[in-house]
């Protein structure tokens, strides 16, 4: 049965990056590929009480990451319909293809460090839609995004999923997190930005027309006001969640709240005419609910495999016949861009005690920044990924083509950075 689940799974995975082949959304291949893994779990299932609490729990997991996401982008798709990323966009008055891929990328990268590398995605695609109506190129951009995201999210403790695990788990410290992955993250970023920039020429083809297609309706105010309220609720969800203790959806959905209760007071005594265009009620139509049943499905399907003790066995197995930790981390990095970087670090985490690897190890270093990074590698291989796949319509083979090998490279420069430092200064 365990050889039926993986059939299954390899047989959604094929369907989802053979979308546009066969004319079927992945959202639906997504969907039916998580059923189906969860019946074949629950069919050889000796106890299924137990097997109930199994779901619950990675349903509980799964609510959680889709409340963060469906906040973040109704937050963001709301400032854009007051057309507050104008603020930002006027800012950027460069019309050089490279110079304003730097400009992105590394916004990105320290942005991502400081929310997480999903709501950076999100309020970055949505910010490249902003400046830039080339298709081919705007696919370009956010391709290079999504490493930068993961790249910056590596080495701070709430930028990614998985480096937070390690945080709280203890496995490392803030500090020593900073100063042992900054500089490979950031080379992981800077290798496929100077691939990416010496081959862009020419100047930026801007959109000619307003950016805020609202500028006529959204008063001036209401567009800095939004902008503001949005921002910050973003940037509070870390600082929420460091003095809560509560998972980080409920500080999406307090900023979500928050601008919520702003926009109803600005638009109090407008006209319906006005109301109907700025409303949330509107923004909301607008929200890609076919991503979030895409993250739903993939999650669920990634949830059996776990549940059977799939990841766990594949860990082991990595651990039994590749004897350097180094090569292990390495191929669980690579392992990552297929499958959610999190039960494997999960799985990980039980399999290495901390007297084994204590807190701070190069060990748990590098597992960090290949699990944070790795997924970079295929579109599909992180949540941020899979964001920008669904905004932007990012193919899955256009992806392995022009973003994938730039990935690659900069994820053992990284590898190799990381190593280097840690043989200077040790």
């Amino acid at each position: 049965m365990t050889t039926l689940l993986i059939l299954v799974f390899i047989a959604g995975y094929t369907a989802i990056v053979l979308e546009h082949n066969i004319s079927i959304n992945k959202s639906a291949s997504a969907l039916l590929t998580g059923v189906f893994c969860w019946t074949l779990v629950a069919l050889v299932s000796p106890n299924m009480e137990h097997t109930n609490e199994k779901l619950n729990e990675h349903l509980s997991e799964i609510a959680q990451i889709l409340f963060f996401l469906m906040g973040a982008m109704t937050i963001v798709e709301l400032v854009a319909t007051y057309g507050g990323f104008e603020i930002i966009t006027d800012k950027i008055k460069t019309t050089s293809q490279s110079r304003l891929l730097w400009i992105l990328s590394l916004i990105t990268f320290f942005m991502s460090a400081l929310l997480d590398n999903l709501t950076t995605t999100i309020v970055m695609t949505a910010l490249i839609g902003k400046l830039v109506h080339d298709k081919n190129l705007k696919l370009l951009y956010v391709g290079l995004v999504v490493i930068a995201a993961n790249s910056g999210g590596a080495w701070s403790p709430i930028g990614d999923v998985t480096t937070t695990m390690l945080w709280i788990g203890g496995q490392i410290s803030t500090g020593n997190l900073i100063k042992g992955l900054f500089l490979p993250s950031l080379v992981s970023l800077l290798i496929p930005l100077l691939f990416s920039a010496f081959s862009m020429k020419g100047t930026l083809p801007l959109k000619k027309e307003s950016l805020n297609k609202n500028e006529e309706a959204a008063p001036e105010f209401g567009k800095y006001i939004i902008f503001w309220i949005g921002m910050l609720g973003l940037l509070s969800v870390p600082v929420f969640k460091s003095i809560t203790h509560l998972p980080p959806f409920l500080g999406m959905l307090l900023a979500l709240g928050t601008i919520w209760v702003v926009g109803e007071v600005l638009l109090k005594d407008k006209d319906e005419h006005l109301k109907n265009k700025l409303s949330i009620y509107r923004v909301l139509e607008k929200i890609d609910l076919p991503s979030i049943l895409f993250f739903l499905g993939i999650l669920l399907a990634v949830g059996a495999l776990e549940t059977e003790g799939i990841l766990a066995s594949a860990a082991n197995w990595l651990t039994e016949n590749l004897k350097n930790q180094t090569i292990v981390v390495t191929a669980i990095g690579l392992l990552s861009s297929i499958v959610d970087n999190v039960p494997l670090v999960a799985a990980a985490k039980e399999m290495y005690s901390m007297d084994m690897f204590p807190m701070d190890n190069q060990f748990w270093e590098l597992l960090a920044y290949c699990a944070g990074t790795g997924g970079s590698i295929l579109i599909i291989g992180s949540a941020a990924g899979v964001a920008a796949m669904g905004i932007a319509k990012i193919e899955f083979f256009w992806y392995l083509k022009k973003i994938s090998w730039l990935a690659l490279i900069g994820y053992f420069a990284g590898i190799g950075t990381f190593l280097l430092q840690k043989m200077i200064l040790h």
